[in-house]
């Protein structure tokens, strides 16, 4: 996941505070045995298991407190499963083919994996580089262009960030909840 995402998710915003930043370790890793694809009329992609010389760079996260595996839980949704997998750390991180990945320590983590089956995606790799120059932006808020995608879900009937943009009905729903809870708070 994108940082600016992850913090949007986690935080409410791509733009965290430093003290919200600091609770979060983030280190470059390897999942292997398990494969990327785009789903289906969607932006955003979907990890399964695959073939032993199969493998999906991301990043190991340290510090997630409850609160922000529920609202991870929640983005993800009913098409992912959290469950337990086993990484390797990067201690040097190559280029996007991998070549230059030098791998390090096993680490025993959770991670969310496609349950919502193989055919609602697409047949080729997920591209991490495409997401970050052109889809970002919808994900995090970072510009008013969103307002296309709106109109383009109402038209083809469908949200290429299956609610999980900056406008989606998942923000919307943690959004909400955020407010429940601010509010029984006080």
């Amino acid at each position: 996941m994108a940082p600016e995402v992850l913090y949007r998710v986690i935080y409410g915003t791509k733009n965290p505070t430093a003290f919200q930043r600091s609770l979060l370790q983030t280190t470059p890793a390897i999942l292997h045995s398990h494969c990327r694809h785009k789903v289906l009329h969607c932006d955003y992609p979907a990890i399964i298991p695959s073939q032993a010389h199969d493998s999906v760079r991301g990043t190991y996260v340290r510090g997630l407190a409850d609160r922000d595996l529920f609202r991870l839980d929640t983005f993800e949704g009913d098409q992912y499963e959290r469950r337990h997998v086993k990484i390797r750390l990067l201690d040097v991180e190559g280029d996007e083919e991998g070549k230059g990945n030098v791998e390090g320590e096993e680490v025993e983590v959770q991670t969310y994996i496609w349950i919502a089956g193989e055919d609602e995606l697409e047949k080729g790799e997920w591209d991490f580089g495409e997401f970050m120059r052109e889809k970002k932006k919808y994900w995090v808020g970072a510009r008013d262009e969103y307002s296309e995608v709106d109109e383009a879900a109402k038209a083809n009937g469908f949200d290429p960030t299956g609610g999980r943009g900056a406008n989606g009905d998942i923000t919307k729903e943690l959004e909400s909840e955020e407010k429940k809870a601010l509010e029984s708070a006080v």
